[in-house]
C-alpha cells in the first residue's frame, strides 16, 4: 500500500491574505510545496491530501488541481473550528484554529494508510521523503511513528534566531523527548539558544531537531481525538491555546503506547521564517536545479 502525504496548509492563506500572492520561488514559478509534492510522488506517496480553510478551497484547487491531475490522487479536508469538538462550545472570543495536531484529526476520515505529515512552507529535500516513504511501506504500525530529525546546523536562518523542537533520542534511536528551544541562531562559529533569563547554551551543529515532518500509523486518530478531548476541557476557554503534535507524541512515548523512530536525514532544510530570507531560498533552489535535483519546470 503507497502511503499518503498530509500537507498542512491551513494557515497559508491567512498568512498571504490571498494564495494568489503565494510566494513563487523555482524558476518556472514553483512554491516551496510544488517541491514537496514532487519529492512525495517520485519517491512512492500514492495520495496527497491537503488540509485548507473552506473560504480558500476553490482557489487552492485551481492552482494544484491542473499540476497534479492524472499524476497523484488528491483530496481536500478543511480544519474547521467546531470540527471533533462533541458538542463543546467554541469560546466567542476565539478566532485561531485548534492547532496542529486537530488539523491531523480532521483528515481521519481522508486517510486509511500510514501517512506523513509535514508544513506547506517548509522545504525538506528529497532525501528526506525517500527515507520517509521507506519507514511508511515497511515500519509503521499501531505503536511505531516516525519523526524526520534534521542537523540543527541546516535549519538555521541567517537572518535572525529561530524556534526549533531538539530531539532527545534514547540508545535505539527512538525519540525521548522533544524540548522547545525558542531562541536559537548563529553566535559566532557557535549555534546557541537562550533562555527566558537570556543565559546562553551551546548547541552541537548536528544535533538531531523536528522540521514538523511525521510519520503515522492510522492509530494516531483515535489517539489524537482522546487527547483532544482532554485538551478542551482543560484548556479549551484559553483563547491562543492550541493543539500541538507534539502534545500527541508526548503522550504516546511518556504513556508507553508506542514508539517514535528518529529518522536521521543529511538533507538542508530551507524555510521563509524571515522576509529576507526568500532571495536565499530561490538561489538554493536554482542550485538544485541546476546541479540536476530538480527539472526547471516541475510540472510540465
Amino acid at each position: 500500500m503507497q502511503p499518503t502525504l498530509l500537507i498542512l496548509a491551513a494557515g497559508m492563506a491567512s498568512r498571504y491574505g490571498s494564495l494568489k500572492q503565494i510566494q513563487q520561488f523555482g524558476p518556472s514559478g514553483e512554491t516551496i510545496v510544488d517541491y514537496s509534492i514532487y519529492d512525495a510522488i517520485r519517491a512512492g506517496f500514492g495520495k496527497i491530501v491537503f488540509i485548507i480553510r473552506k473560504d480558500f478551497e476553490k482557489e487552492f484547487k485551481e492552482i494544484f488541481e491542473p499540476k497534479l491531475k492524472g499524476r497523484v490522487e488528491t483530496d481536500y479536508v478543511f480544519q474547521e473550528m467546531d470540527a471533533f469538538t462533541d458538542g463543546y462550545a467554541t469560546p466567542a472570543d476565539r478566532t485561531k484554529p485548534w492547532g496542529t495536531a486537530h488539523a491531523i484529526l480532521c483528515a481521519k476520515d481522508a486517510i486509511n494508510e500510514p501517512f506523513a505529515v509535514i508544513n506547506a512552507d517548509d522545504f525538506y529535500g528529497r532525501d528526506s521523503f525517500e527515507k520517509a516513504a521507506a519507514f511508511l511501506k515497511d515500519a509503521a504500525k499501531p505503536d511505531v511513528y516516525c519523526v524526520v530529525g534534521y542537523q540543527l546546523s541546516k535549519t538555521i536562518s541567517e537572518h535572525g534566531s529561530v524556534s526549533r523542537g531538539v530531539c532527545a533520542a534514547d540508545s535505539e534511536s527512538n525519540l525521548a523527548a522533544i524540548n522547545e528551544r525558542t531562541k536559537v541562531y548563529k553566535d559566532g562559529e557557535q549555534i546557541v539558544y537562550e533562555d527566558a533569563d537570556g543565559s546562553k547554551h551551546e548547541l552541537a551543529p548536528d544535533t538531531p531537531v523536528s522540521m514538523n515532518f511525521w510519520g503515522f500509523h492510522p492509530s494516531v486518530f483515535k489517539l489524537s481525538q482522546d487527547l483532544f478531548r482532554d485538551f478542551l476541557q482543560q484548556n479549551g476557554d484559553k483563547p491562543k491555546s492550541e493543539f500541538f503534535i507534539p502534545i500527541v507524541v508526548d503522550h504516546f512515548i511518556k504513556n508507553k503506547v508506542g514508539v517514535v523512530n528518529v529518522i536521521p536525514t543529511g538533507a538542508q532544510w530551507f524555510g521563509v521564517t524571515y522576509k529576507e530570507d526568500a532571495p536565499g531560498v530561490q538561489e538554493s533552489l536554482s542550485a538544485l536545479v541546476k546541479s540536476g535535483e530538480y527539472p526547471d519546470n516541475l510540472w510540465k
